[in-house]
């Protein structure tokens, strides 16, 4: 199977193709409303609106197994976001992303890029830290580790990069610009 196989279904019910982004770069996002890393929602936005035109999709599907920093529902998930970032790019159910109920995309997903780390600074130590508590062995596994977790997925269906949430957004804007 491949990337376009798959597919995400918006809040009210209705599925989309991974197969609509068919020729345009897709950057494939977890999210969550209230996590430390939810000012990434700026920073997205401001992709979206720089690179739109010339073919980016975000699909952004929130997500409430990390610490429970999703609560609401997909309809005060989307007004959040709206109101608070001014996103444009749509909302999709939300969803899990690991485990036996995680949406088949990111199983996906995750099976392209795994799990390479957090890289370097306080952020990326602070989450090693905390996870280390969760699971000892976090390390050794493609799961999603946090709200925030990007991927990027060329024009041809390729997953081309897998971005941790401690990752500079400057550096999710870079692939991105050269995929465009």
């Amino acid at each position: 199977m491949s990337f376009y196989d798959y597919s995400v279904t918006t809040p009210d019910g209705a599925e989309v193709s991974m197969a609509d982004f068919k020729d345009k770069v897709v950057l494939v996002v977890n999210t969550a409303t209230g996590c430390g890393f939810t000012p990434h929602y700026k920073d997205l936005e401001a992709m979206y609106e720089k690179f739109h035109e010339q073919g980016l999709e975000i699909v952004d599907v929130p997500c409430n197994q990390f610490a429970g920093q999703t609560p609401g529902s997909d309809e005060e998930i989307h007004e959040f976001c709206q109101l608070k970032y001014n996103t444009q790019f749509p909302q999709y159910k939300k969803s899990d992303v690991n485990g036996e109920n995680a949406l088949p995309l990111f199983k996906y997903l995750k099976s392209q890029k795994g799990f390479e780390g957090f890289g370097k600074g306080p952020k990326a130590l602070a989450m090693s830290t905390m996870l280390k508590k969760i699971d000892s062995d976090y390390k050794n596994n493609p799961e999603i580790k946090w709200n925030f977790t990007k991927f990027v997925v060329n024009r041809n269906g390729e997953v081309v990069a897998r971005f941790e949430p401690t990752t500079k957004m400057s550096e999710v804007e870079k692939c991105v610009a050269s995929l465009i």
